[in-house]
């Protein structure tokens, strides 16, 4: 008797869950719309083609199609760890990933508090579109750009080096020495505006008068910063970072690859050229399919167990 009428609370809380949800809907319909193509657009391009990870687990052959190909089980992920070559790529892919993670967090950052202490509108928007703007530039063109100024002959960079008296032959592009400082420099420029929106928009959030009571008590600007504004939008940086870490394997194949030279191979060799590599070039779908299964896996593990971190030691995280 007690475990129906338990059941019948149960069953009476999910009607009234529903019918609240169903109200809120109807409600703000129009958010709801608004959000639909973004829905869409995940359904069709994110969700949908995860039914093609079934081929990191077959033979795929073309006469056959995916589902009637033999199934192989975990053989590609053991080739690709018994492979010479997995344990520099995971190196170069991680080191890459680290660096545009870890140091590139401040920058954007430093510049949304930049913008968010410029009083006067027309000279901050100003400033706020410039530094947007390479943002929608392609790699092709940010890289394009990169082989001009670093040209080894009649580049802006080595003549300038040359006005100065040094020897101006350098092949920037060539020489694995300059690889990081140039993949990061280029990735620091071209992000850095478009990703200091969120933590500008954080920082528009935190209530004015913070600021004034701050001021009242004697606090200067750094003391403003420091005690109220980074505070304001910990959240926030705490979520991106957790986000973020989502993609430590995934270092970016269109900067990368762009940017290979004979000379900085052996730095610039990572994760998602040997997939397109083998994928593409040399038709191992299969065995493309299960070394990006791998970094798509490995990536999630790590966002859950940062974001578990992060709810237990500074009680934030995502969900």
């Amino acid at each position: 008797m007690e475990t129906d009428l338990s059941q019948a609370r149960i069953g009476v809380a999910a009607k009234k869950k529903n019918a609240y949800l169903g109200k809120r809907i109807l409600q703000h319909k129009q958010l709801y719309l608004m959000l639909l193509p973004c829905l869409v657009f995940f359904v069709i391009f994110s969700y949908i083609p995860m039914g093609g990870l079934i081929l990191a687990f077959k033979n795929y052959q073309f006469n056959k199609g995916i589902m009637a190909s033999p199934w192989v089980g975990l053989t590609y992920f053991k080739a690709f760890f018994s492979d010479y070559q997995s344990g520099k790529l995971i190196r170069n892919t991680l080191a890459i990933s680290s660096i545009k993670v870890f140091l590139g967090l401040p920058f954007p950052i430093l510049l949304a508090l930049m913008f968010n202490e410029i009083k006067h509108r027309k000279f901050r928007g100003m400033m706020q579109s410039i530094s947007y703007l390479p943002h929608f530039l392609s790699w092709v063109i940010v890289v394009g750009l990169m082989q001009r100024v670093l040209a080894p002959d009649t580049g802006l960079l080595n003549e300038a080096i040359r006005f100065f008296g040094g020897d101006g032959s350098t092949f920037f592009m060539m020489e694995s020495k300059y690889f990081y400082s140039l993949m990061f420099g280029s990735h620091i420029w071209q992000s850095i505006g478009w990703d200091s929106i969120i933590y500008l928009a954080a920082m528009a959030s935190i209530n004015p008068e913070l600021h004034e009571a701050a001021k009242m008590d004697g606090a200067n600007k750094w003391h403003e910063i420091w005690h109220i504004t980074l505070p304001g939008i910990r959240l926030t940086i705490s979520i991106l970072f957790i986000l973020s870490l989502g993609s430590i394997l995934q270092a970016g194949f269109d900067q990368i690859y762009l940017m290979r030279t004979p000379g900085n191979m052996e730095l610039a060799d990572i994760l998602d050229t040997y997939i397109i590599r083998v994928g593409l070039q040399n038709g191992q779908y299969g065995y493309a399919t299960a070394v990006g299964l791998m970094q798509s896996v490995i990536g999630l593990v790590l966002v859950i167990t940062a974001n578990r971190a992060s709810k237990k030691f500074f009680d934030e995280s995502i969900w």
